[in-house]
């Protein structure tokens, strides 16, 4: 049997094999085979990455923008020349469906360009003065060293998400890959180390969250931390930055609300919910995770829901391309799954489809459908994260929006109507970051990524994410 790879971290342009004893298994989710090794380090490579970074940024920010971009392009044409080999890698770490890990693979690459194409376009401001011969500039400064601390659902674009807006505007970056999928971004430092970006601007530091993420949270070096996880892991990480008043960026949980009014397409809500909800076997933070549904349609409604659920297909994604759903990402996933499904039959509700694991290797829960439930139950509560779509009726629209707004959670929702004016009404009504409209629940690069209460602080993409890495300067110039 060949021994797994063992896989090192990249600080200060080289990659560092680990010297320590402790180990931590990387396992396919579809076979529960062992497929490599990482370092389950500890804060000192944190800090010696963090350090690293630190020596590098003066001179990384005093390059002129337009230099920074064209690392950013190299980097983005080496994700395309390498596509095939960090897809399969993302396949099998992460149980994704291959058509799923090439969008990843391609849109990293996409928006690592979107990005360099900032470098002449973000700018500072000239404010009028009150007082003769003045001048007030407004000039935007990189703020350092920042740090990315990265899930497991999409780790390869995540990646991306938080050093392109962060190299592009003058800073340098250190990233802790989730332990569950660090093999992709083993590959993307390997695209980095082989263009020859300057050394010290991106770090990887591999290990766990309570260890090494704890250092790139708390370390006084760290101008700001961004990350991407669970709601608890975000309170975390707001503590360890607390200390010193650390910028934090976090995208943490969701319980997408799902409103489909009487009038709606209803073939248009159906596959739109349901690939919403499947996409990453559930797996998505700002994917449906409740529907309503409004009562003169209900009927129909979740008929036509069971069958296009019923009709998912999942399996090993290595072994098939036929399917929508791969597994869940680890046996503690599967059971929580599993444990909020009981918890959901116990208070009442009924399983109209799915709502069993399947036996035998690999982590895999089918699609299932929840009715009779009430939007007191759990299940409308917390965050399920796996293929499990609960219903309820509703009357009229304020009562939707009324249950839709009752949530910890405010990241992303979906409205499926036919009338403009109750579009525009539960647009004005819906108290989440993002609403889509008659489509399925999946962010653009250009716009803003960002949730409401307990979704998270700050946001990413487009021009209002590139911002989150700069901060203000203002001179008063008196001539």
């Amino acid at each position: 049997m060949t021994a797994p790879v063992q896989h090192p971290m990249y600080i200060d342009g080289q990659f560092v094999s680990w010297q320590g004893d402790a180990w931590i298994d990387v396992v396919n989710p579809s076979t529960e085979a062992l497929i490599s090794r990482i370092p389950d380090g500890s804060a000192k490579e944190a800090q010696q990455a963090i350090d690293a970074a630190e020596r590098a940024q003066p001179a990384w920010e005093a390059l002129p923008a337009i230099q920074r971009a064209g690392w950013l392009r190299k980097i983005a044409a080496g994700i395309r020349e390498h596509a095939e080999e960090i897809s399969a890698l993302i396949v099998a770490e992460g149980g994704k469906i291959q058509q799923l890990a090439d969008v990843e693979v391609a849109f990293t690459a996409d928006y690592l360009e979107y990005m360099s194409e900032w470098a002449r376009r973000y700018e500072g401001e000239i404010l009028q003065s009150d007082r003769p011969g003045e001048n007030i500039f407004v000039f935007k400064r990189a703020l350092g060293v920042t740090t990315g601390i990265l899930p497991w659902n999409f780790p390869f674009f995540l990646i991306a998400r938080k050093l392109a807006p962060a190299l592009i505007t003058g800073n340098t970056i250190v990233i802790k890959p989730s332990e569950f999928t660090p093999n992709n971004a083993i590959a993307f430092a390997k695209i980095v180390h082989d263009i020859g970006l300057p050394k010290g601007v991106f770090n990887l530091v591999l290990g766990r969250g309570e260890t090494v993420g704890q250092e790139l949270a708390g370390n006084p070096k760290v101008a700001m931390v961004s990350m991407t996880g669970s709601v608890g892991a975000g309170e975390k990480i707001m503590t360890a930055a607390a200390k010193n008043i650390t910028k934090v960026c976090l995208e943490l949980g969701g319980k997408a609300p799902a409103i489909v009014l009487d009038d709606a397409d209803m073939e248009l809500a159906v596959k739109a919910i349901v690939d919403s909800r499947v996409i990453n076997t559930g797996q998505v933070c700002n994917c449906a995770e409740r529907v309503y549904v409004q009562k003169g349609i209900y009927d129909r409604f979740v008929n036509r829901l069971g069958e296009a659920m019923k009709a998912v297909q999942f399996g090993d994604p290595a072994q098939r391309t036929d399917i929508a759903m791969g597994p869940l990402i680890n046996a503690a996933a599967l059971e929580r799954v599993e444990q909020k499904v009981a918890k959901a039959v116990e208070q009442g509700a009924k399983v109209a489809i799915g709502g069993k694991a399947v036996e035998g290797k690999g982590y895999f829960y089918p699609p299932t459908l929840l009715l009779d439930v009430r939007q007191d139950m759990t299940i409308m509560h917390e965050e399920t994260f796996g293929p499990v779509l609960p219903v309820v009726a509703f009357d009229t629209l304020e009562d939707a929006l009324k249950m839709a707004n009752d949530s910890e959670y405010g990241l992303t929702s979906s409205v499926y109507t036919q009338d403009l004016n109750k579009a525009m009404k539960a647009i004005k009504g819906l108290k989440f970051g993002e609403t889509y409209i008659n489509r399925e629940n999946f962010e653009a690069m250009q716009g803003f990524h960002a949730g409401w209460r307990k979704s998270g602080i700050g946001g990413a993409d487009g021009r209002h994410g590139l911002e989150e890495y700069l901060q203000t300067q203002v001179v008063y110039l008196q001539s």
